[in-house]
């Protein structure tokens, strides 16, 4: 999963994308609003953890053009500004969330976890098809009665399958799911994991479609 991180404070946005990377999640971070909005225009992030005390663009700013826009990406709004008005306005503006400054990283993961469920429509905590099923919580995946422990890349790999069960995604778009803009994408990379994932789980959870990319089954 592709997280878009918009933060200006140079601490608190390495330690949450830190945090973040090491969940297995893909970090893009940007430190003004308009910097965002240049990001969110690709539309290639499943989530935006956005402040809302930004510099050259306010957050509330940035989130209602995204909104107006049509964009229907899960943000969370993360930010110091703390009273019901501001919590009350920040939802009415399209936010999903809303997490007040100092926060536990544990928290914001809960979150992020709760935001990606819904996007998928799904409200179990277990992502699935009916063959293999995984927890985002703890990276575990279970097949066949046997449950195994994935790495951070193979976590972000399976996630991004199960979250669409039944759509191909090629392979350019599984690495967008899995590294982030500063991260060299490492050669065979997504063959390497599918490889590992289907030792791990059984040949039959991951479908390759010749010429066009990879599946999990409904």
């Amino acid at each position: 999963m592709r997280i878009l991180l918009v933060e200006d404070d140079p601490m608190l946005g390495e330690a949450v994308a830190v945090a973040l990377r090491d969940a297995a999640y893909a970090v893009d971070w940007v430190r003004d609003g308009d910097r965002a909005e240049a990001a969110l225009a690709h539309g290639e992030h499943q989530a935006v953890l956005l402040d809302l005390g930004l510099p050259r663009r306010d957050g509330l700013a940035v989130l209602r053009r995204l909104r107006r826009s049509g964009s229907a990406v899960p943000v969370i709004v993360i930010t110091a500004r703390d009273g019901l008005a501001e919590r009350i306005g920040g939802l009415d503006a399209g936010a999903d969330d809303y997490l007040v400054k100092p926060f536990e990283v544990s928290e914001l993961l809960a979150r992020l976890r709760a935001v990606a469920r819904r996007q998928g429509g799904q409200a179990a905590p277990l992502l699935g098809n009916g063959r293999v099923s995984l927890d985002p919580a703890t990276h575990q995946a279970s097949c066949g009665g046997l449950t195994v422990l994935l790495s951070a890349r193979e976590f972000a790999l399976l996630h991004a399958l199960l979250m669409r069960p039944g759509r191909i995604l090629s392979r350019a778009e599984l690495e967008e799911r899995i590294y982030g803009w500063n991260e060299e994408v490492e050669s065979n990379a997504v063959d390497f994991l599918i490889h590992n994932l289907r030792k791990k789980l059984g040949p039959e959870v991951i479908k390759n479609v010749r010429g066009a990319g990879w599946m999990v089954e409904r």
